[in-house]
């Protein structure tokens, strides 16, 4: 995943109408440091055309509050410059999967 540095740098990747995922997590949440990897492989070898991007909630307030997100972990999933799904906390990996994969395969292929 890449770390976000600034607000406009995610926004233009927004903006491509590219697949986009951006994980919100924080540095003292042991739930966000156990979900990264998982979403990040099933994302890999499921749906190579996205772009995953990680927030720190507690370095970034300005990005976090534009999206406004109020609890970590949470996912959100842009389809051609729109936001198309948001999860947060308890999160099932395959059902995640699942969710994303008929629009994806819609918009992408």
């Amino acid at each position: 995943m890449i770390q976000v540095k600034n607000l406009q740098s995610l926004s233009n990747s927004i903006n491509t109408g590219e697949p986009v995922l951006i994980y919100f997590s924080g540095e003292n949440c042991s739930v966000c440091k156990v979900l990264k990897p998982k979403i990040e492989e099933s994302i890999k070898s499921n749906f190579s055309k996205f772009t995953m991007y990680e927030v720190k909630t507690d370095l970034h307030k300005e990005i976090t509050s534009h999206f406004t997100v109020f609890s970590i972990p949470t996912i959100l999933v842009f389809f051609d410059k729109k936001e198309f799904f948001r999860k947060g906390r308890n999160l099932s990996v395959p059902l995640f999967i699942e969710e994303i994969r008929r629009p994806y395969n819609l918009m992408c292929e």
